[in-house]
């Protein structure tokens, strides 16, 4: 069975014949007449499509580019110790990127249009997933290259893996001396040299590529270790920023979460935010009733229930109904806009009365992403009486079941306030409860 099994994973039984293979990966080394042409075609195809923000004109480089032929050329000749082979990959490899990033950088330098649009962003900030898509893509090209059956795959290495467009932002950071833009495109073009070649060599030695030349031991053992060490000092930069990228899309979710939290507050509301994934910051701008010190204060301290520094949420006044110096006719329109709001307010106080289960999965939905030892949570609506006092009050009371031994007393405190603040009410009694361990 295991036999039958193999026999649907083995690449060697559509293995093409290994001259056929030599001899296309020599091909595809060389730059010069045809390969040559289509390199320069390509160079500006790519140029002018970065700087009109056009996917389409991109994607039409990345296929007629020929980048792909000197990398595989590279791995191919480090896998078989072809030194010649690899001496003409590198050489052809270096001019086909110095003159990609000069014609690059000459457009870019006399384009009258200098806005970095998303597809040269896009370009410049490599992390740990441009090594996945390099190595798996080169992965896919080479074993391509390597069966009889050619199919398209070729084309969509083209695209996965991306040459041209970062050597072409390289260019752009050159051209309009931005140089933060050039280090981080060449170093995403560094990622998808490096581990397209690393895939060559892996598949090469895999499929047992013949080795033409007889190979001192010793020298084997320093190309391995000079591959490694390419490796190590390419792939450490990329665990950092792909850290980094994880750490900015939480940031970004909590931050939504913090505003939505905080749209409408004490006859305030918030006209405009903005989040800065990169430093951890908030911006809230807010019209209507002008916010005290105190209030803003309350509203910061919000921020903590979703791991946002106070310190890192700036707050600021928009409009406000109490500005002496705006005209009648601006206070009158101001007052209209909180009377509005306060009626929306209002309704949406008795839409959460008529709907408290609702409410009570939308209060469980909102904290169990932060706090997965929160199990469940029920939500009630009901009336405060007290002894001697004529008057009662109404009371929100949330309970939340917990894994056993789990959330400390600050934590406990930090969700009370938020959970007070998201009902709206001073008095929301929240209670938790552990949930019963299960009998083994």
């Amino acid at each position: 069975m295991f036999r039958n099994l193999f026999s649907f994973i083995d690449l060697r039984n559509e293995v093409e014949d290994y001259e056929i293979i030599h001899e296309e990966i020599e091909r595809g080394v060389i730059f010069k007449g045809y390969n040559l042409w289509i390199l320069a075609f390509a160079i500006v195809v790519c140029s002018v499509g970065l700087n009109m923000n056009s996917t389409a004109v991109v994607i039409g480089a990345m296929l007629i580019s020929p980048l792909m032929g000197p990398i595989n050329g590279l791995g191919y000749s480090i896998a078989t110790y072809n030194f010649k082979l690899f001496r003409s990959s590198l050489k052809n490899f270096g001019f086909a990127v110095f003159a990609s990033i000069l014609a690059s950088t000459i457009y870019f330098a006399i384009s009258p249009v200098e806005t970095a649009h998303s597809e040269l962003l896009s370009r410049t900030s490599p992390s740990i997933y441009d090594v996945m898509i390099a190595l798996f893509g080169g992965l896919a090209g080479i074993v391509a290259i390597s069966s009889k059956m050619k199919g398209n795959v070729i084309p969509g290495v083209a695209i996965a893996t991306a040459l041209m467009p970062p050597l072409c932002t390289a260019g752009y950071g050159l051209g309009t001396g931005q140089f933060n833009f050039f280090l981080g495109a060449f170093y995403l073009f560094t990622i998808n040299t490096v581990f397209i070649a690393l895939a060559a060599l892996m598949i090469s030695r895999f499929l047992r590529f013949p080795i033409r030349s007889i190979v001192d031991p010793a020298q084997k053992i320093k190309v391995r270790r000079l591959v490694l060490f390419i490796i190590l000092i390419t792939i450490i930069p990329s665990l950092y920023f792909g850290h980094q990228l994880v750490q900015n899309e939480k940031f970004d979710q909590n931050a939504e979460m913090f505003i939505k939290s905080a749209t409408v507050f004490e006859g305030a509301y918030l006209v405009r935010h903005d989040i800065d994934k990169g430093q951890r910051k908030v911006s809230l701008v807010f019209g209507g009733k002008t916010l005290s010190d105190s209030l803003k204060n309350v509203i910061k301290k919000r921020g903590e229930i979703f791991n946002i520094q106070p310190e890192n949420i700036t707050i600021e006044q928009g409009f406000a109904l109490d500005e002496r110096s705006a005209s009648e006719t601006e206070i009158l329109r101001n007052r209209i806009s909180a009377m509005q709001n306060d009626l929306q307010e209002a309704e949406a106080r008795v839409d959460s009365l008529r709907n408290a289960p609702l409410f009570g999965r939308q209060i469980f939905n909102e904290i169990h992403p932060l706090y997965p030892d929160i199990l469940s949570c029920t939500y009630s609506e009901t009336m405060l009486f007290t002894d001697g006092v004529s008057d009662i009050h109404p009371v929100s009371q949330v309970v939340f079941h917990i894994s056993p031994a789990s959330l400390d007393l600050a934590i406990r405190e930090k969700i009370k306030e938020w959970v007070r603040a998201r009902c709206g009410r001073h008095n929301t009694e929240v209670i938790f409860t552990e949930a019963p361990r299960l009998e083994e």
